[in-house]
């Protein structure tokens, strides 16, 4: 038995915003956004956060293992939902982990999943680590247009990994490029040149000098070199400096994705262990407040790794977006007069969410243990009219089941962030029915018998309480092939 990564998943928007209508909104103000109008970011729906990315890029990582047995969870992010509430707690129940497993939210800095995954694959029991981050942006500010959300999930133990630690290395140096304080709701951010003549280029080269010589192997040696920077080139320039060639140097995404803060080293790792071949050495650093480099090769069983859709297929997975002001709106940039409709009190009774959690969060319905007939939710009595068996309900997992509409409707007078709201009944293909919001649907592809499957998403905001709902919702069955692999 081996110690490292045993499997890997990803999970990106659909929604990608044109950087152009951007520059369009913009470029009167500050003409330099104009040379920046190239390509797309993945932005949230406005029922995505940090937690519901990271229950998908869970999902996707988990795909095909069958039950899992984990010792741990951790949770990296700088934009985590709840400031006082274990964000790491929330994935683990939405994923239906399981109560005997330590869990852990990392934050504070952008190289926080990289040491979650760093200190993980220091030994212990089989551990997932995710990572996602969805940053409160200024209109018109740079990052707005370099940033993307999205999320990543390694996980590592014993078993057959796809790729083993050959070697890591840290360093520590409180060098401030960017920070944000309780008080300030957006990143306050340095001149971006200085970033990289006085952070990049010479606090990381000597952490991958480190790193290969515990490895015992030249800069020659490294096949794919994963550093996620914002500057174009820089990550080129990094891997000259240590030595690494030019062609090993990934993409970093930006065109399609843009930056996904704490989480694009782990997203650019997933990608490259998608395209990945035995024997391959992968490079990831993540850079704040120094570095961690971490280097992996790649072993034979990644040819064994079930179908996901990871990066690539999720990316494949896209919507484009030019409705600028939609996106302003999602994000609370902008106040918009949202109506009476949109005044319901949202409050959350906390003593209901207790008790029926494993039907909310972890989507657990029932299977009669007599007659086999599933239902959701589970209730004491059957619902089958030949059975109607008492208590003989065990609990039965919905958040993996494929259903079809059975009907719907677009509903234009009910409030929703994102008209019409989309509803309908979903009939689960192996039994059991529930009336279910619908999201990343579009209006004209709604039709009866069109699969669907469950996402963990935003219920509803309570913003006087400052409290969020999340429930499971109906959408789109992939339409793509789970392309992970190449």
């Amino acid at each position: 038995m081996t110690f490292g990564i045993l499997s890997f998943g990803a999970y990106i928007p659909r929604l990608r915003l044109q950087r152009k209508a951007i520059a369009d909104a913009h470029g009167w103000f500050n003409s330099a956004l104009k040379g920046q109008g190239k390509g797309e970011r993945a932005i949230a729906n406005w029922d995505e956060d940090p937690v519901t990315m990271a229950v998908e890029a869970g999902r996707d990582c988990l795909a095909g293992l069958g039950p899992v047995s984990l010792e741990a969870l951790t949770f990296a992010s700088t934009t985590f939902p709840f400031l006082d509430r274990l964000n790491a707690g929330v994935v683990a129940e939405a994923l239906a982990l399981g109560q005997d497993l330590a869990t852990a939210d990392a934050g504070q800095t952008q190289r926080a999943a990289t040491s979650a995954l760093l200190a993980a694959l220091r030994g212990g029991g089989p551990s997932l680590i995710v990572a996602a981050e969805k940053r409160p942006v200024k209109a018109a500010s740079p990052i707005e247009m370099t940033a993307g959300d999205g999320a990543a999930a390694i996980l590592v133990g014993e078993g057959k990994p796809v790729a083993t630690l050959l070697a890591s290395a840290t360093r520590t140096a409180d060098f401030v490029d960017h920070y944000r304080t309780p008080e300030s709701e957006y990143d306050y951010q340095w001149e971006e040149r200085w970033i990289r003549d006085a952070g990049y280029m010479p606090l990381v080269p000597p952490v991958i000098k480190a790193c290969l010589a515990k490895a015992g192997l030249g800069p020659e040696a490294v096949t794919r070199f994963c550093m996620p920077a914002v500057l174009a080139k820089v990550a080129n320039s990094v891997a000259k400096g240590a030595g690494i060639p030019d062609a090993a140097v990934a993409d970093n995404l930006h065109a399609v994705c843009g930056e996904t803060g704490t989480a694009h080293p782990l997203v650019m790792l997933v990608a490259a262990l998608e395209e990945a071949k035995p024997g391959d050495r992968i490079m990831v650093v993540g850079f704040g407040q120094g570095a961690d480099v971490l280097l992996f090769e790649v072993t034979d069983q990644i040819s064994a790794l079930a179908p996901r859709l990871g990066v690539k297929g999720h990316l494949a997975r896209r919507r484009e977006e030019t409705n600028y002001a939609k996106f302003l709106a999602f994000n609370d940039t902008v106040e918009l007069e949202r109506g009476m409709r949109a005044e319901a009190d949202k409050q959350t009774a906390l003593s209901a969410l207790w008790r029926n959690r494993h039907t909310v969060t972890s989507f657990v319905g029932g299977k009669c243990s007599k007659c086999g007939t599933l239902q959701f939710p589970k209730t004491r009595v059957c619902v089958n009219p030949n059975c109607t068996a008492i208590d003989t309900q065990e609990p039965e997992p919905f958040s993996g089941k494929i259903g079809k509409i059975n009907s719907y409707t677009a509903d234009r007078l009910t409030y929703s962030p994102d008209p019409p709201a989309c509803y309908g009944m979903i009939q689960f293909d192996e039994g059991g029915r529930w009336m279910m919001d619908f999201t990343d649907v579009d209006e004209k592809d709604l039709a009866v018998g069109h699969p669907m499957r469950m996402m963990f998403r935003v219920k509803d905001i309570d913003s006087q309480r400052g409290f969020r709902r999340y429930f499971w919702k109906a959408a789109p069955a992939a339409t793509t092939d789970l392309s992970g692999r190449a």
